[in-house]
């Protein structure tokens, strides 16, 4: 079966915004900025961004049998680590977004379209 369009264009948004297996902690405004990352549709910098420490292989089986269903979501049954990227001048635009950034490892909850990871949701203070 083929994959949707639409699918595809939010997997590829979904590891472009989350996805990053040699992220850390003091690299967020470097990453954010490489990777055009913003509120969507703007120049607004995103209060928070999570990037997930691990390749696709590893994230996108949470939508089969390495999740559980979380309302309509899908919660890891594994903890991943992730860098969590705060906004740290409030309101601010692109190129000027400046983040703090924490390393966490957590179970994480995302929602999947066809099997493919979409849109990261929360991680979990477990």
């Amino acid at each position: 079966a083929r994959i949707p369009p639409v699918v595809t264009a939010r997997y590829r948004q979904f590891i472009n915004q989350h996805v990053n297996a040699g992220m850390s902690q003091t690299r967020c405004d470097a990453v954010i900025t490489q990777r055009h990352i913003t509120e969507t549709d703007s120049n607004r910098c995103k209060d928070t961004n999570t990037f997930i420490r691990a390749t696709t292989n590893h994230i996108k089986p949470i939508c089969d049998r390495a999740g559980e269903p979380y309302g309509n979501l899908m919660k890891s049954l594994q903890p991943f680590d992730v860098v969590i990227c705060t906004l740290k001048n409030k309101d601010a635009r692109r190129p000027h977004c400046q983040y703090k950034g924490v390393s966490r490892t957590r179970r994480i909850a995302i929602s999947c379209m066809q099997g493919f990871p979409v849109h990261f949701d929360r991680v979990f203070d477990d």
